[in-house]
């Protein structure tokens, strides 16, 4: 019914509009027109034709608006409709003494343009904010709720932005993890860390180029899934001249933490106590433990370094070294752990097989 009545507000305006607009043609046009009632039902009919396109795209968007706002949190469509009011009271506060002035007749349009335009740029700003410091606003207005008095003790801390590394996007990794849940807070790309993405996407070099065009493919996915923790900023320094440099920089100003998977990019920005998320060390952290007496299936894929020994490799590349394996190559074996090494270059585990046959296919 709603939208019925919308469309047709809009045909009435529009034929009202085009049946009127004949009043306003100069004299000499006018005498020109030997049927005006025609004209005028003319000029009508094409009015009509165009409010019905103009209240069409009125009632979609308003459907539009009206989804969005019920899925909207109540205490966003709080906070929005206040700064929205501050926003407005502001822009008639400030704008007040422009009316006061004298302005010639020929440039009276300036006090209706300045208000339209101060209204709609204060009413944008009050929403801006109400958005960015929404839930302490909250806290103002409630202040025995529980999240005021842990916020007031220090216990519960606001979740601090990400900074994505070009080498963090590459890898891919991130994007399943911001599936999960585990990553809070707002995802900052710098402009400067995009710019080498396509830096690296167009290298001559083929390996370089795919794995760009793959960092990019990858971006373009999580912007679209999570378009509102993504943001792209244009921070930048031209007198810092690397982008590890800048990086560094840049969380250091906002009190940010470093998402990457460099290993010395993490090195350099911990000696310069910025946070770091290395996503090998969450890799690492998540591995499941064997201990000494669990039972593994695992297939032998080629003999070790000693003549007797299987070698296979866990679903996270972890090393397993079987011990009476070799016999077992190309066949999936359930083996018994012994013992498991922490190396430089990774985790180890050894294992002998199982007094049961080998696992059929």
């Amino acid at each position: 019914m709603l939208d019925a009545i919308i469309i047709l507000s809009f045909i009435a305006a529009g034929a009202g509009i085009g049946f009127y607009f004949i009043d306003l043609l100069p004299d000499w046009a006018l005498a020109q027109v030997t049927n005006l009632q025609g004209l005028r039902s003319v000029t009508a009919g094409f009015g009509a034709v165009g409010g019905i396109a103009v209240g069409l795209f009125v009632q979609t968007a308003y459907r539009r608006l009206e989804r969005k706002v019920r899925e909207m949190p109540v205490e966003v469509l709080l906070t929005r409709a206040v700064g929205l009011v501050l926003g407005l009271l502001i822009a008639n506060l400030m704008l007040a003494p422009i009316f006061l002035l004298p302005i010639p007749t020929d440039f009276s349009f300036i006090k209706p343009l300045a208000a339209v335009l101060g209204s709609v740029m204060f009413a944008f700003s009050g929403i801006t904010l109400a958005d960015t410091h929404g839930r302490a606003f909250l806290r103002l207005i409630n202040p025995h709720t529980v999240e005021t008095l842990l916020v007031a003790e220090g216990t519960l801390k606001p979740a601090a932005t990400k900074i994505l590394d070009t080498s963090c996007i590459i890898d891919g990794r991130i994007e399943e993890l911001l599936g999960t849940g585990f990553i809070e807070g707002q995802i900052l790309v710098p402009q400067f860390v995009l710019r080498e993405l396509q830096q690296v996407a167009d290298a001559s070099n083929d390996q370089k180029r795919v794995r760009g065009r793959r960092g990019l493919e990858i971006l373009n996915r999580m912007k679209t899934s999570y378009s509102e923790r993504i943001v792209i900023h244009s921070a930048d320094y031209e007198d810092v001249p690397t982008v590890d440099a800048k990086l560094v920089r840049l969380a250091q100003e906002i009190n940010g933490t470093l998402l990457s998977n460099d290993y010395n990019l993490s090195k350099v920005a911990s000696l310069q106590k910025v946070p770091v998320l290395n996503i090998n060390d969450i890799a690492q952290a998540i591995r499941p433990s064997y201990l000494p007496g669990d039972n593994l299936d695992i297939k032998i894929l080629k003999e070790g370094k000693e003549p007797s020994q299987g070698v296979g490799y866990l679903d996270d590349g972890t090393l397993v070294v079987v011990e009476e394996g070799s016999r077992y190559v190309g066949s999936e074996l359930r083996v018994i752990v012994t013992s498991a090494l922490q190396t430089s270059a990774g985790r180890m585990i050894f294992a002998r097989p199982q007094a049961v046959d080998v696992i059929s296919h």
